[in-house]
């Protein structure tokens, strides 16, 4: 029949499956793993790969050598029915989940970049990343960091090199690079942290950052800029607190600032990821219904549930009936879940991910 897809609408489960992405445990696969009760029951289809290093905690994770990566994003996508969205922090520097200790290649930082101040470097670099990346199965990098470096101390980002630079002009040039050199190996990026992570002082892995004294609108510049090229796939949000832009909630949860700034203002339509909410400057203030109950009707897409620190196995059995339940009590409107699928699966189709099984 005429406009017959023969393509089922997808349940609310199927949904909500595209719109949390988790840590797990373990780096190969068997019956008894504990994610795959996520792929099949839950029908999860977004995983955040780490290795056994994290700011907040030692964690079990998912990366002990090439080989054995490859072969565990092959089981995963075997298992998802190759519909899910691999995704890693492989910024540079300090932030580099595939570390030299286990065989991979020496990976400096956007900092180092930012000093050297050569495109091509910067490209090349990026190239390197993106190719290592495709070749183990991950589809999603979560970088570049397009935070500015106004506070070079600032414990999250500037000590830790990784900012490009404190000018907002040479953080979009060298982003911008590194975006491109990653389409050309067809791995999606993620632009954090917004509104701004680094004129902090403080850094919100470990509690509160207020940055109300310290940020300007100038560290938006790098996000207006790669938005107006089109070059941005999604963007993370910062757990950071400015009363100038909202008196009452940090950006994660704040609607003013991730629909009135960053898609009104911006023009953004893309993804937008929450940063982990198991960070303390999160965790420590909000239930956990809160946070997803404020962070969905801010305007976030996907949450991001690293489950490093305070390890929960059922975490995403917990997430998906806390959605139930605010949807049904009208906390969170259908309407809204519909809008973020939307988007996310507009990004799997743009870099060749199934997402109809």
């Amino acid at each position: 029949m005429e406009g017959n897809t023969n393509k089922l609408e997808p349940t609310l489960e199927q949904k909500l499956g595209q719109l949390i992405i988790s840590g797990f445990r373990g780096t190969l696969i068997d019956n008894s793993s504990k994610v795959l009760k996520y792929l099949r029951h839950n029908h999860l289809r977004n995983l955040w790969l780490v290795d056994n290093e994290s700011p907040m905690a030692f964690t079990e994770g998912n990366i002990e050598s090439s080989d054995q990566l490859k072969r565990l994003t092959s089981s995963l996508q075997s298992y998802g029915n190759n519909s899910l969205m691999l995704a890693i922090d492989l910024e540079g520097g300090e932030v580099v989940r595939l570390k030299e200790k286990y065989g991979f290649p020496k990976i400096n930082s956007p900092q180092y970049f930012g000093n050297l101040d050569d495109i091509s470097e910067t490209r090349r670099n990026a190239l390197m990343i993106a190719e290592l990346l495709n070749v183990h199965g991950i589809n999603m990098n979560f970088a570049p960091v397009v935070d500015v470096n106004i506070n070079p101390e600032c414990p999250a980002i500037g000590k830790r090199g990784r900012s490009f630079s404190g000018y907002p002009e040479k953080v979009y040039l060298h982003a911008k690079e590194f975006i491109l050199a990653h389409r050309e190996k067809n791995i999606a990026t993620c632009l954090k942290h917004f509104p701004g992570h680094g004129s902090s002082v403080n850094d919100t892995h470990f509690g509160f950052v207020d940055v109300t004294a310290a940020w300007s609108n100038t560290e938006l510049i790098p996000y207006e800029k790669l938005i107006e090229d089109g070059l941005a796939d999604a963007v993370m949000t910062a757990h950071v607190f400015n009363k100038n832009l909202d008196e009452k909630y940090p950006a994660t949860l704040s609607k003013k600032i991730l629909t009135g700034i960053l898609r009104e203002k911006l023009g953004f339509d893309g993804v937008i990821f929450s940063d982990d909410l198991n960070m303390r400057a999160v965790y420590d203030y909000y239930s956990y219904e809160e946070t997803i109950e404020l962070s969905f009707n801010a305007g976030v897409d996907v949450l991001l549930q690293g489950n490093v620190m305070n390890y929960n196995p059922e975490i995403i059995d917990l997430t998906f009936s806390i959605i139930k339940k605010l949807i049904e009590s009208g906390k969170i409107s259908e309407q809204r879940i519909d809008e973020s699928f939307n988007r996310v699966i507009k990004l799997k189709k743009k870099f060749g991910i199934n997402y109809l099984s």
